[in-house]
């Protein structure tokens, strides 16, 4: 489960808006839906927010200025900006801005969360590092409290290559292309059996782990669990 966070939500459009707030507050987050950049000054206490998703078309100030100057003023808030706009150049004025993440609409609700999460690991560490996965490089273990089970080398690179991209996921052909570097024809059925057994060895670890890899359709996986890099 996502740490509870103080989220402020700054989409124009209605409809849009009003869903997000709604389900990022069913997931148990303190939430505020802002439909303009000029209605945030109005809000008090932007201190305590640990979290922004911001539009980037919006009326008056684009999103993009106002990722720019939140970052400058509070360098310690999250950002994930969500826009139609999928063009590279697009995303890296995003980044440049100060955005954590740059998701594309139509985003799903769930992958919403997702980044969320992923970012809230980054943001709170100490409150989930004690209790996360911890992967040990050297001997090639996952370890949780006093369980742990071994992985073999392609799941060992598997994992790291996950837990360095911003969002924890990466599209199918870039985990194929990283595993069939000692392995000429590494195949999508062979990485689908991969991350099956790696499912299972997380989910050993604690039960009450939901999935902690998820399929993304017609993109890749990602990493949902919080995990440690331990060399």
């Amino acid at each position: 489960m996502a740490t509870q966070l103080n989220i402020i939500v700054v989409e124009d459009h209605d409809a849009l808006r009003e869903v997000t707030v709604n389900a990022l507050r069913h997931k148990g987050h303190h939430v505020i839906g802002l439909d303009s950049a000029e209605a945030l000054p109005e809000q008090k206490d932007i201190g305590s927010i640990d979290m922004m998703l911001i539009d980037i078309n919006l009326p008056g100030e684009s999103g993009l200025s106002l990722t720019q100057r939140i970052r400058h003023i509070y360098p310690d808030i999250g950002i994930i900006i969500i826009s139609a706009n999928q063009l590279a150049n697009h995303k890296m004025q995003g980044y440049d801005c100060g955005a954590d993440i740059y998701l594309t609409k139509p985003a799903s609700l769930e992958e919403i969360s997702a980044a969320i999460q992923a970012l809230s690991r980054r943001l709170k560490p100490q409150a989930t590092e004690s209790l996360g996965i911890k992967l040990h490089l050297q001997s090639l273990t996952l370890k949780k409290h006093e369980r742990s089970v071994t992985i073999n080398q392609h799941e060992s690179m598997l994992l790291l290559a996950l837990l360095r991209t911003p969002e924890h996921r990466l599209e199918t052909w870039q985990l194929l292309e990283l595993l069939s570097h000692d392995q000429l024809e590494y195949s999508k059925a062979s990485l689908e059996v991969l991350i099956v057994r790696l499912r299972k060895k997380l989910v050993s670890l604690d039960s009450t782990v939901g999935n902690p890899i998820r399929s993304i359709r017609n993109y890749g996986y990602q990493l949902c669990e919080p995990m440690t890099i331990i060399d």
